[in-house]
């Protein structure tokens, strides 16, 4: 699997519109057929999948009985044009301690892995397509 360019860097290309990022629920929705996530995802100009997202998905593949037909499917939508993974690099911590330090204070902690993708999503500008409503908790995330 080829990586595709970072976020900043397609950015730079001059790239606009929807630059959406996946939470695992969205991807399970995408995956069923879910035509409201399936019209989000065909019209957003890029698609990221956070590493988190992978890791979660993979392990519940792992953990199921369809894993080579999940992993083929997942594979398959990593290689459409537009679409990659969303790697953490150090800026990331940063932005992962701003949202821990946020949630602590707001007395509204959510889960660690929520956290993670939550400091992707703002560090780079995305779109955050997810389903748990904990994410309201960091109103400065920019939602679908």
């Amino acid at each position: 699997m080829a990586e595709a360019a970072q976020p900043a860097e397609a950015a730079a290309q001059g790239e606009a519109g929807v630059r959406l990022a996946l939470d695992t629920n969205r991807y399970t929705d995408l995956c069923r057929g879910d035509a409201a996530v399936v019209e989000t995802v065909e019209t957003a100009d890029e698609v990221w999948l956070p590493f988190i997202v992978l890791g979660e998905l993979r392990a519940g593949f792992a953990a199921g009985t369809q894993g080579p037909r999940n992993e083929a499917m997942l594979r398959r939508f990593l290689m459409k044009p537009g679409v990659a993974i969303l790697y953490a690099g150090e800026q990331t911590t940063h932005h992962y301690a701003s949202v821990y330090r946020q949630l602590r204070k707001q007395g509204t902690p959510i889960p660690t892995n929520d956290m993670w993708i939550a400091a992707l999503v703002l560090e780079h500008s995305l779109v955050l397509h997810a389903r748990d409503a904990h994410f309201n908790a960091l109103a400065q995330l920019t939602r679908v």
